[in-house]
């Protein structure tokens, strides 16, 4: 009984935090859902009674499949350990495959696309969400109207500023706000469905199916504007390894969905009475008195859905750095409690200075609507292709069943792209742009890595030789341990080679030792490390972490004493070797792309820092590699 009682309990908190970071995003879409449709500047659709209840009939069919449906009931099975996500996706999909075959490449290509474009939508959900908050003010008196773009970017800039210091103090607030905010969101809705209750009639289907068949040509464009309701259904994925899938699955079907359908009709009840409402259909459902207040929550709603986001964007990029396929950034660490609460300075910045370039540019919410579908629904039809290679490979699905199962969902994903696609010239360019530089940086990374490497293990020694051919005394060893930092265990770390060359000693212990990163969330600290004793006093040390796992050399090798390996860190210097790289024409790599990989070569981060090893400890030789 009393277990009972601390699963519910734990089951509510884990479901309030979920309110506050899971569906802030898709939960601040009312702001500007409606008023894109019927007002924006692509193909705004008239305000008729056949027309309304046709287009909420498409929100409330599109909350039901995409997100109830694909989301919460069939994507979120596919987690690689509990974690969701489209890097998670990716490795997950990549299983029980050939290493190297095409089919991997594609599935890697694919999985950095997804990744790509969450780039993009990052940068494009604070922008869209803040300004739609602040564009309140206007509604309550046109004086405000010159004050809306100042104020949105004291508000983004104020934003990054506090990333630094983390969220694990206002994070439990997080939660209460976002439930008071879908408590607002349906009063609002409520109050003005009962002026108009005939708008329950859009629950039927039929509604939207005639709409799209009578109104051919602008059925199809609104596709392009009625996607926004749905934005951030990533989100319920991607966070799914913080919360679990349950609690997730409870706050959605329970408490987000009724709150937002509820809204939605209410802002079509509202048009259907005034259509002169149009201005801001949401706004306007509040009462005149209430207007200041929920300016003032919904710009707190849009801050915390801004935040969930840039906390997204931090931590793609952490598992996009242990899999291989960023360069060591900066991480710092802004709790000592919660795992996973971390700061990039660099994606913060250039996160900050894009979102103001951003709003300085689009200058309205409407004119950035047209740039946010295009990023959400191309990484919903990856996800979608994904989600097939994970059924077939790992799930034993044939094909055909894979296929015939995401195919509802790949066609409406597929209408919904195809929509926005015709926006591309209106600002859809951008997060098409953006996520193409972002592609172009991951793969020439991992690609210039992999050159990189290749071109070291040309020169390279075996090491199991080379010890033999030391133990006859040859080199002179001093008191002390030697850690010798390399990708491969099986070959002489260039370092030590370096190190031979210079001093002519080595330590009475040498370590060798490799970082494995695995296609899983985390490694337990039971399997950290694997610990091979060879001859001469040398040891091979793989330290072994997963994607989501925070790298601490110097804890990793604390735990090698219990396979025998005694390790004194005030008596042992760190070894790595610093590569010189100079790009040659002709080479296997692109010349440009072979520039752009030294030019993020000479600016990563320190893997001093990023594995944590005391930098008095460390001993950095260099060497020239031509690639």
């Amino acid at each position: 009984m009393q277990q009972e009682k601390q699963d519910k309990k734990r089951m509510l908190t884990l479901t309030l935090a979920a309110l506050g970071i899971v569906y802030c995003d898709i939960g601040t879409s009312p702001l500007y859902s409606i008023k894109e449709v019927f007002g924006g500047a692509h193909h705004p659709v008239p305000i008729t009674p056949d027309n309304v209840l046709g287009i909420l009939s498409l929100f409330f069919w599109s909350l039901i499949i995409v997100v109830t449906l694909k989301y919460v009931a069939f994507i979120m099975r596919a987690n690689n350990k509990g974690e969701g996500g489209i890097i998670a996706l990716m490795t997950l999909a990549l299983q029980k495959g050939i290493e190297g075959s095409w089919q991997q490449k594609l599935l890697v290509a694919l999985g950095l696309c997804g990744a790509a474009l969450f780039y993009g939508d990052g940068v494009i959900t604070p922008a869209i969400s803040v300004l739609s908050a602040v564009e309140g003010l206007e509604i309550i008196t046109p004086a405000f109207k010159p004050y809306i773009l100042p104020i949105t970017l004291i508000i983004v800039v104020g934003l990054f500023m506090f990333q630094r210091r983390g969220t694990a103090t206002v994070g439990a607030l997080f939660g209460p706000v976002m439930v008071l905010w879908f408590a607002v969101l349906a009063a609002m809705g409520v109050f003005t469905i009962i002026q108009h209750p005939a708008v329950l009639a859009a629950i039927n289907p039929i509604y939207a199916l005639h709409f799209l068949t009578g109104n051919s040509l602008l059925g199809f464009f609104s596709l392009g504007a009625v996607v926004l309701c749905i934005t951030g259904a990533e989100a319920l994925y991607a966070d799914m390894g913080h919360f679990g899938a349950k609690p997730i699955q409870y706050a959605w079907v329970v408490y987000v969905l009724p709150a937002l359908i509820i809204n939605y009709f209410g802002q079509g009840a509202l048009l259907l009475t005034d259509p002169n409402t149009l201005e801001n259909p949401f706004y306007l459902m509040a009462p005149e008195w209430g207007r200041y207040p929920l300016v003032i929550l919904a710009t707190v709603a849009t801050i915390i859905a801004s935040q969930a986001v840039i906390s997204g964007a931090f931590s793609i990029t952490q598992q996009a750095m242990q899999l291989g396929f960023t360069p060591r950034l900066e991480i710092q660490h802004t709790s000592d409690r919660e795992m996973g609460q971390i700061y990039l300075p660099a994606i913060n910045w250039l996160l900050m200075i894009s979102i103001i370039l951003l709003v300085v540019s689009f200058g309205t919410s409407s004119n950035l609507a047209a740039a946010y579908g295009i990023a959400v629904t191309g990484t919903m039809l990856i996800t979608n292709i994904l989600a097939i290679a994970v059924a077939v490979r790992l799930w034993s699905w044939s094909p055909l069943r894979a296929i015939l199962g995401a195919l509802p969902f790949i066609c409406i994903d597929l209408g919904f792209f195809l929509a926005n696609t015709i926006k591309i010239a209106d600002g859809g360019w951008f997060p098409l742009v953006f996520g193409m530089v972002v592609f172009i940086l991951l793969t020439t990374w991992k690609r210039g890595r992999e050159l990189l490497g290749e071109r070291l293990a040309a020169d390279a020694m075996q090491l199991k030789p080379f010890i033999a051919s030391i133990s006859e005394g040859c080199v002179e060893r001093v008191s002390g341990t030697a850690v010798f930092m390399t990708p491969d265990p099986e070959s002489v770390p260039h370092a030590m080679l370096h190190s031979l060359k210079h001093y002519k000693v080595l330590h009475e212990q040498v370590i060798v030792l490799s970082v494995s990163v695995f296609d899983v969330p985390y490694v337990p600290d039971v399997d950290r490390v694997e610990v091979h004793r060879l001859q001469g006093n040398f040891a091979q040390v793989v330290v072994q972490y997963g994607f989501k796992d925070e790298p601490d050399i110097p804890a990793a090798l604390a735990l090698c004493v219990e396979a025998g390996l005694a390790i004194d860190m005030m008596d042992t210097s760190f070894f790595l070797g610093r590569e010189t790289l100079i790009p040659k024409l002709g080479s296997s790599m692109a010349y440009w792309r072979a520039l752009i990989f030294v030019a993020m070569f000479r600016n990563a981060g320190s893997a001093t820092a990023f594995f944590r090893i005391p930098s008095n400890r460390v001993v950095e030789l260099g060497s020239q590699v031509v690639l």
